[in-house]
């Protein structure tokens, strides 16, 4: 087995997922309601959990889909629901953003309508970054080598770290 990096502790992901959660809140405050787009199954996850701080912390409606998509090759983005994106708020949430790749092709059912905002929330965002996407919610910002992987760990619903090797 390689040697794992951890970088972030289970203790520490429910921070920073805290304070995502929050600052989203503080960007979003003037609205009344928000669909977090969390691409599974990781993003979903995360997703699940900003949702119930929101819910704890603010008035807003909060709404969550999941985005289907294959990572390696992202063509096709499946929606769960059939929703109406024109005026909403929409925050695209995944677990790590590497390339943005996977992320900037999530967008893809958003742009047939015309959102009030689409904004991306990730736990780890790596800066290397082959497409054109900046993540506007980060838990943490990581440079590595382009050979490192950075990964998530999760055992059910659970996130327990954060590491690359």
């Amino acid at each position: 087995m390689e040697s794992r990096n951890i970088i972030l502790t289970k203790d520490i992901i429910q921070k920073k997922i805290e304070r995502i959660a929050y600052e989203i809140y503080e960007l979003n405050s003037d609205g009344t309601d928000i669909i977090l787009a969390g691409i599974w199954d990781r993003g979903v996850i995360i997703a699940h959990k900003i949702a119930a701080i929101l819910q704890q912390i603010s008035p807003l409606k909060i709404q969550i889909i999941e985005l289907r998509l294959n990572k390696q090759q992202p063509g096709e983005v499946t929606v769960s629901e059939d929703i109406d994106f024109n005026d909403k708020v929409v925050v695209v949430v995944d677990d790590v953003a590497n390339s943005g790749r996977t992320m900037l092709y999530a967008l893809k059912p958003l742009l047939q309508f015309l959102p009030k905002k689409i904004q991306t929330a990730v736990l780890v965002d790596r800066r290397h970054k082959s497409f054109p996407l900046s993540v506007d919610f980060v838990g943490y910002s990581l440079a590595t080598t382009l050979q490192d992987m950075v990964l998530v760990e999760m055992n059910g619903e659970e996130i327990i770290s954060a590491y690359f090797e």
